[in-house]
């Protein structure tokens, strides 16, 4: 399994047709190289509570993922919103059910980015959009970590859009904050985990390009070090 192999990740995923969705089937096969939980609300037959609640108690990391509709989510997360997330569940039965729990939102815009700030089209930033399920994130007293924000996925040239892929599969598993050893730590891990699913007793290429990223990690880590003695050289 690539990523953090202690992370349970699950993503509810709110799209009313997501079968004609370029964006949320892309993610989707993203998503299916990892060891998390793809639950789609609107594919639901009924909302189990119970089964709900549990999914969410047995997650690390919760991904809340979703469109941008009319600058809210669509009708179907707040349906399960309001059905799950019940008060008890929250906070009322003393329990604490999700604390010290990740959350996360991945959405997808059609407008550019640049849009959704004070004076753009739009007159109002992605933070504020999302503050309503932030605030039941705190609420819960869960991590909320940035948003992910997808915008004009079609349009993407194809370099770009694996570039969102890889961040995205970043999002879904790697530890958090996001820092530069952290990056390393599951970029690292993703080449060995590649390395061990292919067929080829040999794979060259693959191994040069591992213990390359290896070797550029340990320099790093040996700059750092040296930093650190200047400083202190100077503060002395």
């Amino acid at each position: 399994m690539i990523g953090d192999v202690n992370l349970k990740t699950l993503i509810i995923v709110s799209h009313p047709e997501i079968n004609n969705s370029q964006t949320q089937q892309f993610l989707m096969q993203g998503a299916k190289l990892f060891d998390v939980t793809w639950h789609h609300v609107e594919g639901l037959k009924k909302i189990d509570v119970d089964n709900e609640q549990k999914l969410l108690r047995d997650a690390d990391r919760i991904i809340f993922q979703f469109p941008l509709y009319w600058y809210a989510a669509p009708a179907g997360l707040k349906d399960w919103e309001d059905k799950v997330l019940t008060r008890n569940f929250i906070y009322g039965d003393g329990n604490d059910n999700l604390r010290d729990k990740e959350f996360g939102i991945v959405v997808s815009t059609g407008m550019p980015l640049k849009e959704f700030r004070r004076g753009g089209t739009e007159n109002i930033t992605i933070d504020q959009i999302m503050a309503p399920l932030r605030a039941i994130a705190d609420r819960a007293k869960m991590q909320n970590l940035p948003v992910f924000v997808i915008s004009q996925f079609q349009y993407l040239k194809e370099e770009q859009q694996m570039q969102i892929l890889i961040d995205y599969q970043r999002y879904l598993t790697q530890k958090y904050p996001d820092t530069l050893d952290n990056r390393q730590e599951w970029f690292e891990q993703e080449f060995a985990d590649r390395l061990k699913t292919f067929d080829e007793t040999n794979c060259t290429e693959c191994e040069t390009i591992l213990n390359t990223f290896i070797q550029q990690k340990e320099d790093l880590s040996q700059l750092k070090s040296t930093i650190s003695l200047i400083k202190q050289g100077e503060d002395e």
